[in-house]
C-alpha cells in the first residue's frame, strides 16, 4: 500500500480494534504507523452481518467497506517538493476539506494565492483584487495564468466576503467545482513560480558543466536571473 501522508510504498500491517456490532454491521478501526514518515494511518471498516448458514452455503457474501479517516485525502497529489512547506500545507488542507466545506477550501486557497502573489510575485495592494491586478500589470506572466488569475478574484471574494445576489439578496455560496478550480489555479502557479525555475536552473547547470569541460565559457545570466 502507499502511505497517504508521504506516498512511500509500505506493507499493510494495520492493527484492528473492534468497536462492536450495530444494525449496519460489525465495525473495526484499523491503524498503523508509517515507518517512513512516522505518521498514523487510520481506516474505518464495516462488515455486513449475515446469517451463518447462508454464509456457509455460499448463498450470501458479507459486504465489506473500508474508508480512510486519517489523513483525509481529496484524490489530488501532494504539491511538488519545490513548493515551500507552508504553501504546501495550506494546499493539502484545502484539498482535504473540499468535500465537507467548499467555502473553507476556497478560503484556504485564497490565503495560499495571496501568499504566492505577495511573497513570490511582488504583488502590492490591500486586498486580493488589487494584488492580482498589480501582477497582471507586469509583463512576463503567461496568458493562461493571467486569465485564470483575473477570474479567480471573484471566487476568492466569495470565500472571504460573502456576496449577495442583486436579485434575491441571498448569499451566493461557493460551489465545489469553483473551489476545485481554485486548487487547479494554485497547481499551475506552483509549477510556474517554483517547479519550472528549479528545472531550468538544473538544465543550465548541466549545460554549463558540459561547456566548461569542453573548454568553452559558461552561459551568461540574463538581467532577470537571480
Amino acid at each position: 500500500m502507499e502511505c497517504p501522508h508521504c506516498q512511500v510504498t509500505i506493507h499493510d500491517l494495520s492493527h484492528p480494534n473492534d468497536l462492536g456490532t450495530d444494525v449496519d454491521g460489525f465495525w473495526q478501526v484499523l491503524s498503523q504507523k508509517c515507518p517512513a514518515c512516522q505518521r498514523f494511518i487510520v481506516h474505518l471498516r464495516s462488515r455486513e452481518v449475515i446469517d451463518r448458514a447462508d454464509f456457509e452455503r455460499f448463498t450470501q457474501v458479507p459486504r465489506v467497506n473500508k474508508i480512510l479517516v486519517y489523513p483525509k485525502r481529496s484524490g489530488r497529489n501532494a504539491p511538488p517538493a519545490e513548493v515551500p512547506a507552508d504553501l504546501a500545507r495550506d494546499f493539502s488542507e484545502a484539498s482535504a476539506v473540499i468535500a465537507d466545506s467548499p467555502q473553507a477550501s476556497a478560503a484556504l486557497s485564497r490565503r495560499c494565492l495571496q501568499q504566492i502573489l505577495v511573497e513570490h510575485a511582488g504583488a502590492q495592494g490591500r486586498d486580493l483584487a488589487q494584488q492580482i491586478q498589480s501582477v497582471l500589470d507586469r509583463p512576463g506572466l503567461p496568458s493562461y495564468l493571467a486569465e485564470a488569475l483575473d477570474a479567480v478574484r471573484t471566487i476568492g471574494n466569495f470565500a472571504a466576503h460573502p456576496i449577495k445576489s442583486t436579485h434575491s439578496r441571498e448569499i451566493i455560496p461557493v460551489e465545489a467545482n469553483e473551489a476545485e478550480w481554485s486548487l487547479d489555479i494554485l497547481e499551475s502557479l506552483f509549477d510556474f513560480y517554483f517547479v519550472q525555475p528549479v528545472k531550468l536552473e538544473q538544465r543550465r547547470s548541466a549545460l554549463t558543466e558540459k561547456l566548461q569541460s569542453a573548454g568553452k565559457p559558461a552561459l551568461k545570466r540574463g538581467v532577470h536571473d537571480a
